[in-house]
């Protein structure tokens, strides 16, 4: 039994194959023709028959030709034991174009693209968790005497500039001072730890930086707790229209789903650990605007943190190995790159 249950998955596989590629249903003398299973068509035709039964696959209309299932598709990307790789040149391309990025918002813009491109589905990109991250330095830039700006750099690669007006002046030693207190609470600490160093830093501060380093800390407070996890950069969203047939009455659905932010993040919530793919097919999304679609997502960063989620959604009648090899490699570079900003 063990070798019929393994001869019909290579006639699901064969069917994912034929009508991934050419968008039709497949029939038995195709995959005898196509695919060298060894056995006739009487034997194939049988195993579709079973495969149909167990709701792998389904006849869309009376042709003898037959397409995979939501269930069918699963089974074969459960299957999936071997993800071929980029090539040598795919990987150089992506190590060169997104090396080239002068800052973390050019670094997610260009993944987006470059998924886009690779898969030729929508891709997503979810910005660095800044409750993950780490202050790696503050910078305090006078723009008037009575007026700063404050940059906040994190390990992400992240940059927050927010401008601060003290009410006061202040001079080129005090700027100094503040540098270096708030430097001294920042550095090195998770954003949720350091929120909380600053607000306490005006009951310590001496009486001449007291009132400046309230209006310093308030600023720096609300740019501390807020959730830039929440911004994406989406792009490749065109790719939908070029196959209207995978997306039965429900592309405009898709699309309007698409522009809903929240939902988005749904479809990367799932992208926990970095470089572990997770791919939802059909029924599986919990959307139901997305329930035509899949989506393959992975977390992004180093092995000890988790960055950010990206991914890219696109129809169930999907390259599957291609787009899941492509969603890691990205992924891999490009947390390799926010670890070295």
């Amino acid at each position: 039994m063990a070798n019929a249950d393994e001869r019909r998955f290579e006639v699901l596989r064969a069917i994912v194959a034929d009508y991934v590629s050419n968008q039709e249903p497949v029939g038995s003398k195709a995959i005898v023709d196509r695919h060298n299973l060894g056995v006739s068509s009487a034997t194939v035709r049988n195993d579709m028959a079973a495969l149909e039964e167990e709701g792998y696959i389904t006849q869309p209309h009376t042709s003898a030709g037959r397409i995979p299932t939501d269930k069918g598709y699963r089974l074969f990307v459960d299957r999936l034991s071997d993800i071929k790789p980029l090539s040598g040149a795919e990987r150089r391309a992506i190590i060169s174009f997104l090396d080239s990025a002068i800052d973390l918002d050019d670094v997610l813009r260009r993944s987006v693209r470059l998924l886009a491109q690779l898969t030729r589905q929508v891709a997503v990109v979810q910005y660095p968790m800044m409750t993950n991250s780490t202050v790696r330095h503050l910078e305090v830039v006078p723009l008037t005497p009575a007026r700063l700006m404050l940059v906040l750099i994190t390990d992400s690669g992240r940059v927050d500039q927010r401008s601060v007006d003290l009410g006061d002046v202040v001079t080129e030693e005090q700027v100094g001072r503040l540098r270096s207190v708030l430097n001294q609470a920042l550095a090195g600490r998770r954003l949720t730890d350091a929120a909380s160093s600053v607000a306490e830093l005006p009951e310590q501060a001496p009486t001449e930086l007291r009132d400046v380093l309230t209006r310093v800390c308030t600023v720096l407070v609300e740019s501390l707790v807020e959730h830039p996890e929440e911004r994406l950069v989406l792009g490749g969203t065109a790719n939908l229209t070029r196959n209207v047939a995978d997306f039965p009455g429900s592309l405009r659905q898709v699309l309007e789903a698409l522009e809903e932010q929240v939902v988005v993040l749904k479809l990367l919530a799932a992208a926990r650990n970095p470089g572990a793919v997770t791919v939802r097919i059909g029924e599986e999304n919990e959307d139901e605007q997305m329930r035509s679609t899949s989506v393959v997502s992975i977390g992004y960063g180093s092995d000890d943190m988790l960055l950010g989620g990206m991914g890219v959604v696109g129809p169930t009648r999907m390259d599957y190995p291609s787009t899941i090899a492509a969603v890691r490699a990205v992924a891999n570079y490009v947390g390799r790159i926010l670890a070295g900003k």
